[in-house]
């Protein structure tokens, strides 16, 4: 047995954790359940001192663990990438987005090889969390490391475990959600798959890094292309005047043979706007056509604008042209009861209304304030929501269905609401104010 392999048995190996967002900040919490000292690593000096503080900056995840974490010593955070000599196994859980031309974001991820290459020491174990296209962990991690005169799976160990977060999610801990591990060599993959195994309750070690990068990315492109053929099925049912919301629930009745997935205004959070676009850039490289999930991602980055446009005609409709026109936006985060705004689809949409010149307006419960993105920079603070200020709006869209939204009293003070969710079916009195979309 290896001494690494020691340490973690007897929870002495120290585990760094490399960018503490809404996958670190989690898995930092399950390793510090399972009797192991952590030591986070951000770039952001603002959320490295708040946790110090013992202040948690993701809602959805409560608000007293990461002071218990603090003040019992097994948890600090730093921005001091040379302290990435002190962790004995380092997980890196950086951001992986997209560019403004839809092609893969390796920034992040390379900066982090650069960062524990400089400081790389025998006996680490490396292991990348972050979503990406097949061999990134081989061909953007390795070559960095091996060049500090190492050899992996001998001097250090490198693997791949895809993070499967979903935030807002209550039914699953991080320790609960199974844990796929793959080794860039079988040593590597042994050694990473015994440390997950003291803080997750199942893990499947795979032949490859490979193997679990590619089986992420077909999990959330699995998602991503089903989401898109319901998208597409709405076009065409509301252009027929059937509710497609209750066509899925129909389906679903079905006990073998069918997953329901909703329609809604685009999609949005870190993964599945995302990850598709890994796979199909990678196949481009090697010249394989992946025509099916291309169009998947133009059929769902279409949503937006389809939205607009229904909302545009029905204010035309009532004779009220969308220039000058109050428009309302109900939910700016991605997904209901989460401050998460990553990607949000109500991004565009405000951004696609505003190019209009309507006056756009946001309300979220969750999200009192917008800060500067990747691709936008709406500078807006949510406001307050009553059957007074509804009347004042000559459209209201929602894009969020939190369920603190008391969908009577917004259906019963609305002039016009253009509704993305399916959250209308069930208001009690007249629905000729409410468009499906």
């Amino acid at each position: 047995m290896s001494q690494l392999a020691k340490k973690i048995d007897d929870r002495t190996a120290l585990i760094g954790v490399k960018a503490l967002g809404y996958v670190g900040l989690p898995l930092s919490r399950a390793f510090c359940d399972a009797g192991f000292k952590v030591l986070g690593f951000d770039i952001d000096t603002e959320k490295v001192d708040a946790l110090n503080q013992g202040r948690n900056y993701l809602k959805h995840l409560g608000t007293n663990f990461v002071a218990d974490m603090v003040n019992d010593g097994s948890f600090s955070a730093t921005a001091d990438s040379d302290r990435l000599v002190e962790p004995d196994a380092i997980l890196v859980c950086v951001p992986t987005p997209l560019d403004t031309h839809l092609q893969p974001d390796l920034g992040f991820m390379q900066q982090a090889a650069k960062d524990i290459a400089k400081t790389l020491r025998v006996d680490q174990l490396v292991v990348l969390e972050s979503t990406t296209y097949p061999g990134s962990t081989r061909q953007i991690m390795l070559p960095p490391l091996e060049a500090r005169s190492l050899t992996c799976g001998k001097d250090f160990y490198l693997a791949y475990s895809p993070e499967r977060e979903d935030p807002g999610r209550n039914d699953c801990s991080t320790r609960q959600i199974p844990k796929l591990v793959g080794g860039i060599d079988p040593e590597s993959g042994r050694l990473a798959t015994h440390l997950y195994r003291c803080a997750i309750d199942q893990v499947i070690e795979t032949s490859s890094a490979e193997v679990a990068e590619s089986a992420k990315l077909l999990e959330n492109i699995y998602r991503a292309v089903n989401i898109a053929m319901v998208n597409e099925m709405k076009v065409v049912l509301t252009q027929l005047g059937i509710d497609t919301n209750e066509v899925v629930d129909a389906a679903a009745t079905k006990p073998f043979g069918f997953s329901p997935f909703y329609p809604g205004p685009g999609l949005g959070g870190h993964c599945i706007p995302i990850d598709p676009y890994y796979l199909t850039w990678k196949a481009r490289e090697v010249g394989m056509p992946t025509r099916f999930i291309e169009l998947a991602g133009e059929v769902n980055r279409s949503m937006p604008q389809y939205v607009v446009d229904r909302a545009v005609l029905a204010l035309n409709q009532r004779g009220k042209p969308i220039r000058s026109a109050k428009v309302l936006v109900l939910g700016l985060a991605y997904k209901p009861d989460v401050d998460d705004i990553r990607e949000s689809p109500s991004f565009e949409l405000i951004k696609k209304l505003s190019a209009l010149d309507a006056n756009v307006a946001y309300h979220d419960p969750h999200v009192p304030a917008t800060h500067r993105m990747r691709h936008y920079n709406l500078q807006m603070t949510s406001i307050e929501l009553s059957p007074a200020i509804l009347k004042e709006y000559d459209c209201v869209v929602i894009a969020t269905h939190h369920s603190a939204y008391d969908w009577q009293m917004i259906a019963d003070n609305c002039q016009l609401i253009i509704d993305t969710r399916g959250v209308m079916r069930d208001v009690t009195g007249t629905h000729d104010h409410i468009v499906m979309a």
